[in-house]
């Protein structure tokens, strides 16, 4: 059969591969210059690794990428365990503290929280590790289920931030089942391709083109026909068409072929758009740690990813990369406002609490749209499943790793899953 596969992530390789591994003519079409979608990354001069636009890494139970890497024949993921932490402001007099809660000995040490809240959350943490999925976590809010069975005090101090600053006025409605999702998938070990996500995806598309697949960048979709038992896509006849576009794209490109309720299904998903500040400096904001989420009620940032603190600087220049990420909605000043603007948006702050004034040398702003939808009540009804109501018409797409976070992982899931319906 003739298929195409619209959007060349890592959803749309791993289809376009399993697919071409069955002898049909598949062809790849991404309106980038470049594959790899969020993963993508870019260089700057002097640098031998890629770097992603939106920070990355595995976890040392993505069994779905792995596999990939070792069927395609690339070695190159390698684990470390990196230093997580959370920052808080422990006195009113700017005394800016990171705690690392990687372990139950760190966690145990938190002094924010008393002895008989932490063996609580403890408890509670280690039942969401070992309980499979249950209908209750659907049912409750995040908020309502940490409350309930953590006490008040320890979602005041542990959870209420990281809901604040992920899903922003959106906090209070999210489903329990992200939570143990979160807590079910996390390992201490941190995987990361040698030479970055991109070369690995860019690996994964030359053996797509060895297998016959043809791929087209900055190829955009604006519509897609159906007629005569299939579909007409930029000028050529295919029988199945697979689509890895986010959703409001997907509908906009297929929106006059199909059916009224299934368009209102889709078009009521709420999303979070993604806004990534990227700092290169000559030393790090932060000596040891990788990750920082922001506890501060006053961080105008969700995260702060001091990326070569987990992969070695030399690939870069000997400089220091910094990641400073948010989620907005549209209407965030953020999401509208230039370079500069984002750059004096946040600077101060980092400098403030790291008590860094060094001279940024380079400072880059990525946007993505609809990089995280809202896992609420009402998202299971409204999801994508892979069947449309069109024949031969597939989405998979990274709305569907419900109740897991987004990532390269279960992209590649994804990818596999649909292929294994044509």
């Amino acid at each position: 059969m003739q298929i195409a596969v619209l959007g060349g992530g890592l959803t749309g390789l791993t289809a376009a591969y399993h697919l071409s591994g069955k002898e049909h003519d598949v062809t790849l079409l991404e309106g980038n210059e470049s594959l790899g979608g969020l993963a993508s990354g870019y260089k700057e001069p002097g640098w031998g690794w890629y770097l992603e636009r939106t920070y990355h890494h595995i976890f040392s139970n993505d069994r779905d990428i792995l596999s990939l890497a070792e069927e395609v024949g690339f070695g190159g993921f390698a684990f470390k365990e990196p230093v997580t932490a959370a920052l808080y402001e422990v006195n009113p007099t700017n005394n800016y503290r990171t705690f690392s809660v990687d372990t139950p000995q760190d966690f145990l040490s938190f002094p924010l929280l008393s002895y008989p809240e932490k063996i609580r959350a403890g408890m509670v943490v280690a039942f969401l590790k070992l309980s499979p999925f249950l209908s209750l976590y659907e049912k409750r809010t995040a908020e309502k289920f940490l409350r309930t069975s953590m006490g008040d005090r320890v979602w005041e101090v542990l959870w209420e931030e990281l809901f604040r600053k992920k899903f922003g006025k959106h906090a209070e409605n999210i489903l329990a089942s992200f939570i143990w999702a979160r807590i079910k998938k996390r390992t201490k070990s941190l995987g990361y391709p040698e030479g970055g996500f991109q070369e690995f995806i860019n690996f994964v598309a030359e053996k797509n083109k060895a297998r016959g697949v043809v791929i087209k960048t900055k190829t955009t979709i604006e519509r897609v026909d159906k007629g005569g038992g299939g579909f007409l896509v930029e000028g050529a006849f295919f029988d199945v068409v697979i689509s890895t576009l986010p959703t409001p794209i997907f509908l906009s490109v297929f929106g006059g072929e199909l059916p009224a309720p299934y368009i209102k299904q889709l078009s009521e998903i709420k999303y979070l758009n993604a806004v990534n500040l990227i700092l290169e400096t000559d030393q790090p904001f932060f000596e040891k740690e990788y990750w920082v989420n922001m506890c501060d009620k006053k961080a105008p940032m969700m995260v702060l990813v001091q990326h070569t603190n987990f992969i070695d600087k030399k690939h870069y220049n000997n400089h220091h990369v910094l990641y400073c990420a948010n989620y907005v909605e549209k209407e965030h000043p953020l999401w509208s406002m230039n370079g500069q603007g984002v750059l004096q948006y946040h600077l101060p702050y980092i400098q403030k609490i790291t008590k860094n004034t060094q001279p940024i040398i380079k400072a880059r702003v990525f946007r993505a749209p609809f990089a995280q939808p809202l896992f609420d009540r009402e998202f299971p009804s409204r999801m994508p499943h892979f069947e449309t109501p069109i024949k031969n018409l597939f989405i998979a797409n990274l709305d569907m790793t419900y109740p897991y976070d987004r990532g390269t992982n279960y992209a590649v899931k994804l990818g596999k899953d649909v292929a294994g319906l044509v």
